[in-house]
């Protein structure tokens, strides 16, 4: 934590609300991602150094248990009395959208804030391959965007929601815990129910969602087997469903997906997914030579080959698969991050720092540079790094 920060925390004295309205003008006049507020400590901002106090004062559980329960949606409060955990989003006129996440720690309440921007990106401005505006657009199947927590998987969300809204008809419906970014209706209606204030949960929403005359149905986050086997189901019935889940890599959250499940039913879920999966889109956030941040992203797309290794359960194949079918939109993240590096957007340290394998990324930028010196490395190029010519998969 930078203890020798400028920054200065609006008074205390002020009302619950006048201070919290204080804190997140500050958050954004400061431009970082995160306000913590917690029993101990100064309020405190998240950025991209690390934390910055704001001022010296450490908070008492008594202002944080008030600031707590003045900010917390009057529909909200019974929940968190009995669950100790809230999810929601707020606004603060001329600066933004919230999305805040109180909690109790060591039988204290705690709370996060995160800046949300008031803008959806457009998936061109977000960089992203154009695979992903074809993917909005799907009629139907299950498309998953995974990745850590603070990896944009929501922002990449709203942007194929926002492309999807512009160019294609229909009825719209999310789920969202919070709901973070608002969409208007445009060509297509939009209704975006939260968790908590417009639903009991996730369950209880999805239940009722196909009799809501549906075409696309967005799911906020997979988190139980119940929404997972709603999501199949979605797709199954001819519609198109995003949502987001929690997994690093193509790999890792169709590993996720089958342990939600018994045993005795993989070999049904294998053979769902195969059907009905149509992509999975994994993301990182990287810092850019620039100064920025830029995504690197992982494509796994329905094809021949794919489906039948994700029948037959075979997800450590899944991988040189990908890296063999880009000529079919496919990616893998050594992949982009060799691609990212090329182009002068990231640094070789950041790729590596990154890479899933980095022995297959350092070999795929120690053959770029070869190739740029004209050396010959046809017989030394291992075909899972998908440098040369594959199969046709």
């Amino acid at each position: 934590m930078n203890k020798d920060s400028s920054i200065q925390a609006p008074s205390v004295e002020l009302s619950p609300t006048q201070w919290l309205h204080q804190l997140l003008d500050i958050m954004v006049e400061q431009n970082a991602s995160d306000l913590l507020i917690t029993v101990g400590a100064p309020p405190s901002l998240k950025m991209p150094d690390g934390l910055v106090p704001l001022g010296q004062q450490r908070l008492t559980a008594h202002q944080v248990n008030e600031l707590v329960t003045h900010t917390l949606p009057e529909g909200l409060r019974e929940r968190f009395a009995s669950e100790h955990e809230a999810n929601f989003a707020l606004s603060r006129e001329g600066k933004g959208r919230f999305r805040v996440s109180a909690f109790q720690q060591r039988n204290q309440m705690a709370m996060v804030v995160r800046s949300i921007a008031i803008e959806i990106p457009s998936l061109k401005a977000l960089s992203v391959p154009e695979q992903l505006a074809e993917l909005a657009q799907a009629k139907r199947g299950l498309v998953l965007v995974v990745g850590g927590t603070g990896t944009g998987k929501s922002t990449t969300l709203a942007a194929m929601i926002q492309q999807r809204n512009e160019t294609v008809g229909g009825h719209i419906i999310s789920i969202e815990d919070p709901i973070e970014y608002l969409h208007p209706h445009k060509r297509a209606i939009v209704n975006q129910r939260e968790v908590g204030i417009d639903t009991e949960s996730f369950e209880v929403a999805l239940k009722n969602t196909l009799r809501q005359a549906p075409d696309v149905i967005l799911i906020g986050e997979i988190r139980t087997r119940e929404t997972m086997e709603h999501a199949l189901t979605f797709a199954e019935t001819g519609h198109l469903c995003l949502a987001t889940l929690h997994a690093n890599n193509a790999n890792q959250a169709l590993e996720r997906i089958i342990h939600f499940f018994p045993h005795e039913r993989h070999e049904q879920i294998w053979m769902d997914l195969s059907l009905n999966l149509r992509a999975v889109v994994a993301q990182q956030l990287l810092p850019t030579l620039a100064g920025g941040r830029r995504a690197a992203i992982e494509i796994m797309l329905q094809s021949p080959r794919i489906a039948d290794l994700i029948r037959k359960g075979e997800v450590a194949e899944i991988k040189a698969a990908m890296a063999k079918s880009r000529d079919a939109g496919m990616q893998t993240f050594d992949q982009a991050l060799h691609d990212l590096h090329q182009a002068g957007h990231i640094s070789k340290e950041v790729a590596m720092a990154h890479a899933d394998s980095a022995n297959d990324l350092r070999m795929l930028l120690n053959f770029s540079d070869a190739k740029t010196r004209n050396l010959s490395l046809d017989d030394q190029v291992p075909s899972h790094l998908g440098l040369r010519d594959g199969d046709d998969y």
